[in-house]
């Protein structure tokens, strides 16, 4: 029976990360995985996703591309070639990874790893001791039970449909089901989405939200408070019957309704591992179970389901075990953004988070049309938020819709890191004409509600 001082279960962001870490401090590590390098980001994720976001904003360029004097007269859209050239960038990532965890020193296993006992593994038969073992298996689609589930389609097969559907229908309220709704809509399928609530994705700005919706309007249907009851096939398509008793039919249908904690399957029970009522591995600050040999990271641990977490958090630990115990993990000000079309990004507090937390803040935010729009003639609208905080003049939270926003958005979160107030924002000079100077540029609050 071979020896690790550090098992690592998943070689998806966190778990590789943490892998490559314990090993630079002198480890001997291991790690498992019976499904693909990378994990979810890399292949049916992040990557994937915005490559085939960027596919889908083609079809706008070329006809915003008239206003500046060009003709692009033929517009053919090839899936086929796309999934092609998508699948041959995915496994030129999963080989860098394997490289990644072989320079490192890593000994990689491609089967499943299953949890024996506390410092046990047992990884295709072969009996592996562990000083430590990391769970950091990630996240998977979650489909609720009514009839006709078993003919949807969740995102991990989204990419690779035998056929491009011209009518989709995406049920969910979340980031993916609007990220997905806005690809394909770009792409050219007729694409409706059924939200149970009255607007999309509950943990934004509501001001982002309500702008989101007028901008997905132009693109796609949105079908709000609507749920469905069931989906039946026909003999050319999917038939999906609401409980208002809508119908709607389809090529495809994708359910986006969340993904849940990937815990089947390992073991967990053999060892004294606890999952929360959500179904994630409940750990403490320093990422440990109640199997004190056993720790987790990522989406399975169900905290914040973002690549760059899963990594903070997988350095944490490698840190916390191998290292120096200096690293720090926090959860304030990360910023995130929503691959739409136009794009969503934000980093800080909520306007609504910041009253419920009792703060005294002021509203600046800007709405306006992009420059290139003035002449590609384009009916879209950007908009900026910022909440500052009135006591301290710091600045709490930074929204933006529009185009481009998660690369303008990652540098100001940057300077919120650093202590960023309103005074230091006004006193920066703007890139003109760009729409990132608009979060430099404003000066007048808005009226109290």
């Amino acid at each position: 029976m071979s020896e690790v001082d550090f098992f690592v279960i998943g070689a998806g962001s966190g778990g590789v990360r943490a892998a490559r870490m314990a090993a630079g401090y002198g480890a001997k590590v291991a790690i498992a995985e019976d499904l693909y390098a990378g994990g979810t980001c890399v292949n049916v994720g992040c990557i994937p996703k915005k490559l085939y976001s960027i596919a889908a904003h083609f079809h706008s360029d070329f006809e915003d591309s008239r206003g500046f004097g060009w003709d692009v007269s033929e517009q053919n859209f090839d899936w086929d070639r796309l999934k092609n050239n998508k699948v041959r960038e995915i496994l030129r990532l999963n080989t860098i990874y394997e490289n990644l965890l072989a320079q490192s020193g890593v000994q990689f296993y491609k089967h499943r790893a299953v949890i024996k006992d506390a410092h046990t593994v047992d990884v295709g038969g072969e009996l592996i001791k562990a000083k430590h073992i990391l769970v950091a298996t990630g996240g998977w689609p979650y489909v609720p039970e009514f009839p006709g589930k078993e003919l949807v389609t969740t995102s991990n097969e989204i990419f690779d449909l035998p056929q491009f559907p011209k009518r989709l229908v995406i049920v969910g309220a979340g980031y993916i089901a609007v990220e997905f709704a806005s690809i394909f809509a770009g792409l050219g399928s007729q694409t409706t989405l059924v939200c149970r609530r009255d607007m999309p994705l509950k943990e934004f700005d509501d001001d982002i939200r309500k702008h989101f919706c007028k901008e997905a309007a132009k693109h796609f249907t949105m079908l709000t408070n609507a749920n469905v009851a069931s989906v039946h096939k026909n003999p050319a398509s999917l038939l999906v019957t609401l409980e208002n008793g809508t119908t709607l039919e389809a090529d495809v249908v994708l359910y986006a309704t969340g993904r849940k904690p990937n815990t089947d399957g390992l073991g967990l029970e053999n060892v004294a591992v606890e999952l929360a009522e959500s179904g994630g591995i409940v750990v403490d600050q320093n990422f440990q179970t109640h199997e004190p040999s056993i720790f987790a990271v990522g989406d399975v641990v169900g905290r914040l389901a973002l690549t760059p977490v899963a990594l903070a958090e997988g350095m944490f630990v490698a840190n916390h075990l191998f290292g120096d115990k200096t690293r720090q993990m926090s959860y304030q000000n990360i910023p995130t953004a929503v691959f739409t079309h136009p794009n969503i990004a934000t980093v800080g507090l909520t306007e609504k988070q910041a009253l419920e937390r009792g703060l005294g803040f002021s509203i600046y935010e800007s709405n306006f049309r992009l420059l290139k729009h003035t002449l590609s003639g384009r009916d879209e609208r950007t908009y900026m938020k910022v909440v500052v905080e009135t006591a301290s003049d710091r600045v709490l939270g930074m929204h933006m819709l529009g185009t481009d926003a998660g690369e303008i958005l990652q540098g100001f979160a940057a300077a919120m890191q650093c202590g960023l107030t309103k005074a230091l924002l006004d006193s920066t000079l703007g890139i003109h004409p760009t729409a990132a100077e608009e979060f430099v540029t404003m000066r007048t609050p808005r009226p109290s509600k």
